[in-house]
């Protein structure tokens, strides 16, 4: 029997999590790229947000908002604008630090001031993080653990099922990866093939190019055969989607966002927010059922 968890009803067809990293300025302040027209491309995303609110909100679905600690004291107003409208506020690093330039001091200081700030603008105890740029450490493992941090969406290990974080893999180079123990983080897998920034940012760095983009159409063909494959696979599968206010919320990628929801709700999956699924999965329920469709 299914364990039964607010907010989440059985749905054997799947659950789409729609998540967006709102980054804002801090993304190219990590980058060291602060003359104006880099930062000009995080504040478009404060001018985005509220249209992706209006459209969520006239198909009633909720959302996860992982919101660096500098974005939410950037704009404040708009980040409980976010809150108001019910959806989740997740945890995303301070300024978006690149973790593995980190050390274990500077990490746990960003962790409990990016904690504080959700503290303040949610009312409640953020549950989930996503590492910017999507690069998880020892060290976060253990801030995460330390925090009580309740899910992670940071890693790549599945793509239709949530499973548990573990610490202290080894990956000697003379014999077999010596697995670590499982710590008590739920992971809500992540891809960068669900994600909008790698298929449509154009961006230039030092020593390589991110070529982006893409027409949103082929992009979201892309998404809409995981969750068509997922459907027609699997029981229970969970496809997390990523978007980036600053990608995402320009006009015609909002009108192709647009399509591709009213397409993926024929497949008859139900949109859920992310820390819903991970009170589900601890209580016992089963995702990701593989095989039994036949």
């Amino acid at each position: 029997m299914s364990a039964s968890v607010p907010g989440l009803e059985a749905n054997p067809a799947g659950y789409v999590c729609l998540s967006f990293d709102f980054d804002g300025p801090s993304l190219w302040m990590q980058r060291r790229q602060s003359n104006p027209t880099p930062m000009s491309r995080g504040e478009f995303g404060a001018i985005a947000v509220p249209r992706i609110l209006r459209l969520l909100a006239r198909r009633n679905i909720s959302a996860t908002f992982f919101i660096p600690g500098h974005t939410l004291e950037t704009y404040p107003d708009l980040c409980r604008q976010v809150v108001d409208a019910g959806h989740e506020v997740a945890l995303h690093g301070y300024a978006h630090e690149f973790n593995p330039g980190l050390t274990p001091e500077r990490e746990r200081w960003v962790m409990q001031r990016s904690f504080e700030l959700i503290e303040q603008f949610a009312g409640s105890t953020p549950t989930g993080y996503r590492a910017p740029s999507g690069d998880l450490t020892i060290q976060t493992i253990n801030a995460l653990v330390e925090f009580g941090v309740r899910y992670d969406s940071s890693l790549m290990g599945h793509d239709v099922s949530p499973y548990w974080v573990r610490s202290g893999d080894r990956f000697p180079e003379d014999r077999p990866v010596e697995w670590g123990e499982p710590v008590d983080v739920v992971e809500l897998p992540f891809s960068w093939t669900l994600d909008d920034y790698v298929h449509l940012e154009f961006v230039t760095f030092r020593k390589m190019l991110m070529p982006g983009l893409q027409r949103p159409q082929t992009m979201f063909a892309n998404f809409a055969d995981d969750v068509r494959w997922m459907v027609r696979e699997v029981e229970h599968g969970i496809c997390n989607v990523v978007f980036h206010p600053q990608v995402i919320g320009r006009g015609g990628r909002l009108l192709a966002l647009e399509e591709w929801l009213d397409q993926i709700s024929q497949l008859g999956v139900a949109f859920a927010r992310m820390d819903s699924v991970a009170e589900a999965f601890r209580a016992g329920r089963a995702f990701g059922i593989e095989g039994q469709r036949d």
